[in-house]
């Protein structure tokens, strides 16, 4: 009768998923006219809509497995019984990983889990579940039989869409010649043929057709961006260095939308063209958020068993006032804990600052906002703390931590990429190189600030610098929105008193901000600011703000390219 049970119980979970799958690609598949259409206020709401949808078809599901289990719903026994069944089910099926990341998700949620439970979990932490993917995922290709601006005119005529090029020809004659000198020290003719995958990749503003260029002897990724410009269709850039195309995949930036019948496939051979790109961020920037959760669990817990010699210390930087940060130095990743109490000035809740981490969460990060992840009942060997940082977790954050025997659980973490933060890599690089990052960090607040976000805090430690230099905050708990901040020009001292006070004499609201003063706490060295007030100045300036945020107001949202000028198609 058991057996019967979990087959039933099984397949309801499996149907569960594969009713979220397609209301995801509902969703995913609005993109193409959202992007025909220049309807980009309506892909932020798409964007928002998919995000929330796997919490909501797993609370669904979980009313359903309620009314079928009854008085059974803590049963081990059964539950290890459908997991046995749940997995005959998927044995055969590319995405099987996200399946069983689905049936973990109801388990814990029924089991209120802390830890994992092997019993009635499904458990893999030295696998690479990629690994068994040898389906290729669907692609065309091109081989270069004469010109290659004639490769790729086929290519554009290939992937239609519902408006026209403005000049087709043109554009495959301009992609030809940055490929072609992008690629001249392949040698001469170097580009044999292109791979591009099916499916059209969409976020923001714009199309990518995702790909590899093939040479003789090597290749390298191939990326085309497609804009709509006006109503026309427009071959803006072609991304040949992985550094470019990683960052377009980054872990600041918000989730592509692409109709994948298939995601692990897809994987697969993104990571032929980015090979150092752990294959979590690969989940999650395909909108697989949950899936890149559980790989970001599974690959960290695989390093970290693998190395019991190693502590888990505090992160460098200056100590948080709102989180207790700590790593393991060995791996590129930090944990976030919300302290008990906050230092002045700081006057928020705990629940202020979990609002403003779910916040980021459905933001378009632009690039220069880390994807945050929420951790819930880690377990973590006591032995493995550095006896700092235990004491600290015990004493400044005892409401987020349990003692549980030789075990430490932490209930609530945000789990980050570790950065170098911006203040600690101004003072170790020389001169030329920290300018030119400081003046980075310039350009993050004004791409943040041209898509509603004001990061609150400005001050250097609350960014991070990336392995390929580029600038990304990661401090929420001051986060707002543009359009809810109130810009005021410095008021001028009336008498010598007010001149000298070292106090504002006027009324401040807790919205009000000044712009002007600004470059009073920045923490610059004088050579820095003077640089930064000569490549962006206007940030000091209130109108500039004022004048942005009632364009945000409009719905009027400056577009932020993810690339350089200096890779666009002349």
């Amino acid at each position: 009768m058991d057996d019967i049970a979990a087959a039933s119980i099984a397949t309801l979970i499996r149907d569960a998923f594969e009713d979220y799958h397609a209301r995801f690609a509902d969703i995913t598949r609005r993109a193409k006219l959202r992007f025909e259409t220049m309807d980009w206020a309506g892909a932020r709401v798409d964007a928002v809509e998919r995000i929330e949808l796997y919490d909501e078809c797993i609370a669904e599901c979980a009313l359903r497995l309620q009314a079928a289990l009854l008085g059974r719903a803590h049963d081990h026994g059964l539950w290890s019984a459908v997991r046995d069944a749940y997995a005959q089910f998927i044995a055969e099926l590319i995405d099987r990983e996200l399946y069983k990341t689905f049936y973990n998700t109801l388990t814990r949620r029924f089991f209120k889990t802390r830890g994992v439970d092997p019993s009635i979990e499904f458990i893999a932490m030295d696998i690479e579940p990629t690994d068994a993917i040898t389906h290729p995922v669907a692609r065309h290709s091109y081989a270069v039989s004469g010109r290659v601006e004639d490769m790729f005119e086929r290519v554009l005529a290939d992937y239609r869409f519902d408006i026209p090029y403005a000049d087709r020809t043109g554009c495959a004659r301009r992609l030809a010649k940055r490929l072609e000198l992008d690629l001249e020290h392949w040698g001469e003719h170097p580009v044999r043929s292109i791979d591009l995958l099916d499916t059209v990749f969409y976020r923001e503003r714009r199309a990518y057709l995702i790909g590899r260029v093939l040479g003789e002897h090597r290749f390298s990724p191939c990326v085309i961006a497609l804009v709509n410009d006006a109503g026309k269709l427009r071959a803006e850039a072609v991304l040949t260095h992985r550094a470019d195309v990683a960052h377009l995949f980054s872990y600041a930036r918000s989730y592509f939308h692409a109709d994948l019948s298939t995601v692990g496939d897809a994987v697969v051979f993104l990571r032929t063209i980015l090979p150092l790109k752990p294959i979590d961020e690969l989940y999650t920037v395909l909108g697989r958020a949950k899936q890149g959760k559980t790989e970001r669990f599974r690959t960290f817990f695989s390093h970290f068993n693998h190395h019991t010699d190693e502590a888990l210390t505090q992160a460098e930087g200056i100590r948080g006032m709102v989180m207790a940060v700590f790593t393991l130095p060995s791996y590129p990743l930090v944990f976030k804990v919300i302290r008990d109490r906050f230092a002045e000035p700081k006057t928020m809740s705990r629940q202020d600052v979990e609002n403003k981490y779910a916040q980021v969460f459905h933001l378009d990060r632009v690039g220069r906002l880390l994807d945050s992840q929420p951790y819930r009942h880690l377990r973590f060997p006591r032995a493995r703390f550095a006896p700092e940082l235990l004491q600290e977790l015990l004493t400044s954050c005892a409401a987020n931590i349990t003692e549980d025997g030789d075990d430490i659980i932490v209930h609530l973490c945000y789990v980050q990429r570790r950065l170098r933060p911006l203040n600690l890599y101004l003072r170790e690089h020389a001169a030329e190189d920290a300018t030119r990052v400081a003046l980075d960090y310039g350009q993050a607040i004004k791409d943040m600030a041209r898509n509603n976000i004001f990061p609150g805090d400005m001050l250097l430690k609350n960014f991070g610098v990336s392995r390929h230099g580029r600038v990304v905050f990661y401090d929420y708990d001051e986060l707002c929105l543009i359009t809810d901040c109130h810009f005021r020009d410095w008021p001028e001292p009336t008498c010598y008193e007010e001149e000298i006070s070292d106090e504002p004499w006027f009324h401040v609201g807790p919205h009000d901000i000044f712009p002007e003063r600004f470059p009073h706490f920045l923490g610059l060295l004088p050579t820095m600011a003077q640089a930064f007030r000569e490549t962006h100045g206007e940030l000091f300036d209130p109108s500039w703000w004022r004048e942005l945020q009632a364009r945000l107001r409009r719905g009027d949202y400056p577009d932020t390219p993810p690339y350089s000028e200096a890779v666009r198609l002349v």
